[in-house]
């Protein structure tokens, strides 16, 4: 699939979240959407990333913001990730790497000369009409949700 772009129109995805429960991104029209790709739960990165984002929810929410945690692992290996740490937003649940694949994030890896199948650490902004208004393909680890709000706010 052609990579996506600024202002390109979000796929439309439809998993279950970390609860078993059906998650559309048509659920949040009207609204910015922060859909976060990472590559595992309970990983450093990934936990520093998803901890950032909690401990500035509250903001991010306040200014219309909807966090979206997206990636291959199951339902169950979620909700001790939302668990352990107290995530308050949605993690998708991505096994059939459906979503990864829509939004171009599953790649080649290679750590230690060995290559294989990941997921390439972006994130979306998506806009309350569901177009793309920014990506962020290198993303700090320990402060996301700063660097969503330096784009949003210009």
């Amino acid at each position: 699939m052609a990579t996506l772009q600024q202002g390109d129109k979000a796929p439309e995805f439809i998993a279950n979240d970390q609860n078993g429960n059906p998650v559309s991104l048509s659920n949040f029209k009207g609204k910015t959407v922060v859909l976060y790709f990472y590559p595992k739960d309970d990983t450093p990165g990934c936990t520093a990333e998803a901890c950032d984002f909690r401990d500035n929810y509250q903001f991010l929410s306040s200014q219309g913001y909807e966090v979206i945690g997206v990636s291959t692992d199951d339902e169950k290996s979620h909700k001790k990730f939302e668990t352990k740490y107290s995530l308050p937003f949605t993690l998708i649940a991505d096994a059939e790497q459906e979503i990864v694949n829509s939004y171009g994030v599953w790649v080649e890896k290679n750590m230690y000369g060995k290559k294989y199948m990941g997921t390439q650490r972006t994130t979306f902004i998506i806009d309350a009409e569901g177009t793309i208004s920014h990506i962020i393909g290198k993303v700090d680890t320990k402060n996301p949700s700063q660097q969503v709000l330096n784009l949003l706010k210009g």
